[in-house]
């Protein structure tokens, strides 16, 4: 009887909650100012939008449609590319939570996703730079211009479909699993169409199409096993750091 009392006037230690996205306030927050920015971006410059996706699938051989494009148009533009980058980060940050739970453990939570959003605009801008440079030595400024103007429509247009998929992943308990499936599925679709785009821009004939399955390697694939290892050495400097 002394030890219920006892125990009912010093408490029993609580079990401590993991951490989840879910709960996580700034998390729904930048969500919900994601979806307030597409919608405010698609309600100014919805018409723009659709001839970007439109030049995409058709070949054009006047000037970029970013020459003829107000600055406000740009801003706009601007905006959804930061939106693309926050959205892949919280999909990194969600990713490495579940497969590392020490990580968020260890590590303020409110830290993770702010470096994940900063390597994806890095990463972003480091191809932006490489393409320049190599259109600038192999290709004439007009080929270049509308390669990098396709790029970024396909950027603009992922950030899109990111929501949705962060949505799910979050907050409906979508299989880890299946989750990582989904992610992957879109990832080689957006491949596939600059594959498809680089194809209409650069080759000629089938031995222009070696050569570029072989840049397309070095330029899109590569790349993207070199972010993943990055992103798991800077995890572990991240954990020790913590």
């Amino acid at each position: 009887m002394s030890k219920l009392l006892l125990a009912w006037v010093t408490g029993f230690e609580g079990i401590p909650i993991p951490y989840s996205p879910k709960l996580d306030d700034g998390i729904t927050v930048t969500l919900l100012g994601c979806f307030i920015l597409s919608g405010y971006v698609l309600s100014r410059n919805r018409k723009f939008l659709i001839q970007l996706m439109t030049d995409f699938f058709l070949r054009r051989e006047r000037t970029s449609i970013f020459a003829i494009s107000t600055g406000t148009d740009m801003r706009y533009l601007l905006l959804l590319i930061l939106q693309t980058c926050i959205l892949a980060g919280i999909c990194i940050f969600n990713y490495f939570i579940n497969a590392r739970p020490e990580l968020g453990a260890q590590v303020p939570p409110y830290i993770l996703p702010g470096i994940y959003i900063a390597v994806c605009l890095l990463y972003f801008f480091l191809k932006w730079i490489v393409y320049s440079f190599l259109g600038w030595i192999f290709f004439n400024g007009n080929q270049t211009t509308l390669w990098i103007e396709s790029y970024f429509t396909l950027l603009y247009y992922l950030g899109f479909a990111l929501f949705p998929f962060v949505l799910f992943f979050i907050y409906f308990d979508l299989s880890f699993q299946i989750g990582i499936i989904t992610g992957l599925i879109l990832v080689f679709f957006v491949k596939l169409l600059m594959f498809y785009k680089w194809l209409k821009f650069f080759c000629n004939n089938l031995h222009g199409i070696l050569l570029l399955i072989l840049y397309f390697c070095a330029l899109e694939i590569i790349p993207c096993f070199m972010l993943y290892r990055g992103v798991l050495q800077l995890n572990d400097y991240l954990i020790i750091k913590f």
